[in-house]
């Protein structure tokens, strides 16, 4: 079978061309005739009224009507919510709508959006071109969901099974051979031993980097977390998925709020932790917005929820930390006293790869305008750090 898309006019056609030594050329008639609808290559839904030729066993469907600019495709013909526009200038083919293994493009959109799609030109809120293209290229191919799978199993039966990763095994290799001899001083073991073990998180993170479509964000975060309680040791204690009290966005009625992470420090002061997945192009727009790059809507909107956290707590005051303690006694040390002082937020997200120097520049720009309140670090940040620390300790 063949499909082309064809601009003709004012309407953008589907030509479809049936496999002819198949036995099967006959079946779009039968399924129109049969059920009134037929799908092709398991992303278009067409009716007869979609049907515009069928001469020589070969269908011509209407896909779109060009309206503004834009040709319109109706929301039904790719069971999706809202009607889908894509620009004129647009270069329209097959793959646009089909990722690898039949994978619909924009059902697959349409399911983590609940608003209409624009691809091109220049409305707000449109997509453009380059980006769309960009997003195309992300949809997994054949390999990576192989690795995906295999990824996913392998993280399952490590719990019940030897197997580890290279960089676990290497550590725990290292661990197994130590010997400590008699009567010589144990600072150059310690030293040796902390190395090692900054270089065992570091390969561990990298591993997690190569592999992060295999985690859920709950998944991610768990495994990252005892990464930070090593790189940040000034927190003791971790209360994860603490509810607070919102006085502000309803007048007169409480809203409950619930934070995924908050780290005490040894003092008993609360900071608030918010980890999100290392998504590739999330931390700055590619277009100038008058010769600025600005932050995508990843990172403000992660910002903005932190900065409410930390505004909510605030206002909490000595209340909150009492309900704190009394709820949250078993995560905290015996005799523990929870301080709400000027809380702290730290945001994690985002790599830096594919980043131009002038993109940096006004991403370290919007990094520093909220430093008074909150840490905004990206997972290159993160290994800069393990880097530098490793870097020192074999000094």
């Amino acid at each position: 079978m063949t499909i082309h898309i064809l601009k003709s006019g004012n309407l953008l056609l589907l030509n479809y061309m049936p496999d002819r030594f198949s036995g099967e050329v006959d079946w779009v008639a039968k399924r129109l005739d049969e059920d009134g609808e037929v799908c092709i290559s398991k992303v278009f839904y067409f009716t007869k009224n979609h049907v515009e030729d069928d001469t020589d066993d070969d269908w011509l469907f209407k896909l779109g009507v060009l309206n503004r600019g834009y040709y319109v495709i109706d929301k039904d013909i790719l069971s999706i919510s809202y009607d889908l526009r894509i620009h004129s200038s647009c270069s329209i083919t097959p793959k646009i709508f089909i990722a690898n293994r039949g994978l619909s493009v924009f059902k697959n959109m349409d399911a983590v959006i609940s608003e209409s799609i624009t691809i091109g030109g220049g409305e707000d809120g449109s997509i453009p071109e380059a980006e769309f293209r960009e997003l195309l290229r992300l949809f997994p191919t054949q390999t990576e969901l192989k690795h995906y799978v295999r990824s996913r199993i392998t993280r399952i039966l490590k719990d019940y099974f030897e197997t580890t990763t290279d960089a676990q095994s290497k550590f725990e290799t290292y661990l197994n051979k130590k010997r400590i001899p008699k009567k010589v001083s144990r600072e150059p073991l310690s030293k040796a031993y902390e190395v090692k073990k900054y270089e065992f998180i570091r390969a561990e993170l990298l591993e997690m980097l190569d592999a992060e479509e295999s985690f859920d964000e709950k998944e991610w975060q768990n495994k990252i977390l005892p990464f930070l309680l090593l790189l940040f040791p000034k927190y003791v204690a971790v209360l994860d998925n603490l509810h607070i009290k919102d006085y502000y966005s309803n007048p007169g009625k409480v809203t409950n709020r619930y934070i995924d992470i908050t780290l005490a420090d040894a003092n008993g002061n609360i900071d608030i932790i918010e980890i999100k997945k290392p998504f590739s192009n999330c931390l700055v727009s590619k277009g100038t917005y008058r010769d600025n790059f600005t932050p995508k809507k990843e990172l403000s909107g992660a910002v903005m929820q932190v900065e409410k956290y930390v505004f909510h707590l605030s206002k909490w005051g000595r209340n909150g930390e009492k309900e704190i303690e009394a709820k949250r006694s078993a995560d905290l040390p015996n005799g523990f006293t929870l301080k709400i002082i000027n809380p702290r937020g730290m945001v994690i997200l985002g790599r830096e790869k594919g980043l131009t120097q002038k993109q940096l520049f006004d991403l370290e720009l919007f990094k520093r305008k909220y430093r008074n309140i909150m840490d905004i670090l990206t997972y290159d940040d993160l290994l800069k750090r393990l880097n530098n620390i490793i870097e020192m300790m074999k000094r």
